[in-house]
């Protein structure tokens, strides 16, 4: 669906700016009291899941956003919404590019070995919840009306 919007959702920041910030905080905790998240030992296995959670997470946040830029709609959100883009992995997921940054983010973690950054991914979910995703989804309600209430009922925020 098109529209010509008048607004746009009055963010602006980037929001994958709220993972750098807590995983950075994290880091620097770490630095100050190490919480490994894994024992030094945990083997191969291991250290393979973090690359994995990366190469997953970057390439459905990807997806998200290739998909956007060939809708030719607004990536960033304070740019506005010219299309409710509802395929490709907005089919599954309203949120593809935050969901890929949180897997990516989990695989980081994983990969510098400390529960620190872990523990702020909630407090960046939280913030990116209140601060970008409450207020794209009213945008877009305003925006598109009746067919966004319709997306948002048949797909899930995240996954």
């Amino acid at each position: 669906m098109e529209s010509t919007p008048t607004s746009v959702p009055q963010i602006h920041i980037p929001p994958p700016l709220i993972f750098i910030v807590a995983f950075l905080t994290g880091f620097a905790l770490d630095a100050l009291v190490p919480l490994p998240l894994l024992p030094s030992d945990f083997g191969v296995a291991w250290s393979v899941l973090p690359w994995l959670l990366i190469a997953l997470g970057s390439a459905f946040m990807l997806w998200g956003l290739l998909t956007f830029v060939r809708a030719r709609t607004g990536v960033i959100p304070f740019r506005p919404a010219t299309k409710l883009v509802t395929h490709g992995p907005y089919r599954f997921s309203r949120n593809p590019m935050y969901a890929g940054l949180s897997v990516a983010y989990v695989g980081f973690s994983i990969w510098v070995n400390s529960l620190w950054p872990m523990l702020m991914l909630p407090l960046a979910l939280w913030v990116l919840w209140k601060v970008f995703i409450e207020r794209e989804e009213a945008y877009l309600a305003g925006t598109f009306g009746e067919a966004f209430e319709s997306y948002r009922e048949r797909v899930r925020r995240w996954l």
